[in-house]
C-alpha cells in the first residue's frame, strides 16, 4: 500500500547568496558594552536575523562600526580582561590587559570579540571580512550608503 503524501507538505529552500540582498550598516560603537555590541555585530554578519537564514551560505550582512576606543567593559572587567598572544618561540607569550590594547589598537578589541563569536570554518573566515573597524567616526565607505543601524 503507497503512503500517501500530503499536499501541504513544505519543502525547505536554501538561499543562495545570489537571492539575498546585502546591506550595509553604520553602528557607534561609544559607550556601547563590548560583549553586547559583539553579539549584534555578530548576528548580523552571519545573517541569523534574515528570515532566509542558511547556516552553509552568507546571508549576512557588512557592519562599519565607528568609534571604536569609547567601547566600554561593566565592572572591573577593565582591569581583568586579558588578551594572550604566543609567537611560538619559547618564552613567546604576550598577555595584554583590556586597557593596554584599547590604548594601542582599539579595532582589534572588537574584531577579536566579533571573531570568537563566528564560526571556526571557511565560512567563517569569510564572514570576518565582511567587518570593518575604525577609530573616531571616519571612515571610507561612504560610497555603499551605510543605514544607521542603533543598538
Amino acid at each position: 500500500m503507497k503512503k500517501s503524501i500530503s499536499k501541504n507538505l513544505r519543502i525547505t529552500k536554501f538561499a543562495k547568496k545570489e537571492e539575498i540582498p546585502q546591506k550595509w550598516y553604520i553602528i557607534d560603537a561609544e559607550n556601547k558594552v563590548l560583549g553586547r555590541l559583539a553579539s549584534e555585530i555578530a548576528k548580523r554578519i552571519r545573517g541569523k536575523h534574515n528570515p532566509k537564514f542558511t547556516p552553509n551560505t552568507d546571508t549576512g550582512d557588512w557592519i562599519i562600526v565607528i568609534n571604536a576606543e569609547k567601547v566600554k567593559l561593566t565592572g572591573k572587567r577593565a582591569d581583568l580582561k586579558e588578551y594572550i598572544t604566543h609567537s611560538g618561540y619559547p618564552g613567546g607569550q604576550k598577555v595584554r590587559t583590556f586597557n593596554e590594547m584599547i590604548k594601542k589598537h582599539p579595532e582589534k578589541v572588537i574584531e577579536l570579540a566579533v571573531g570568537r563569536m563566528l564560526p571556526k570554518t571557511i565560512l567563517g573566515r569569510k564572514l570576518k571580512h565582511k567587518l570593518k573597524v575604525y577609530c573616531g567616526t571616519n571612515h571610507p565607505h561612504n560610497a555603499q550608503k551605510p543605514e544607521v543601524l542603533n543598538i
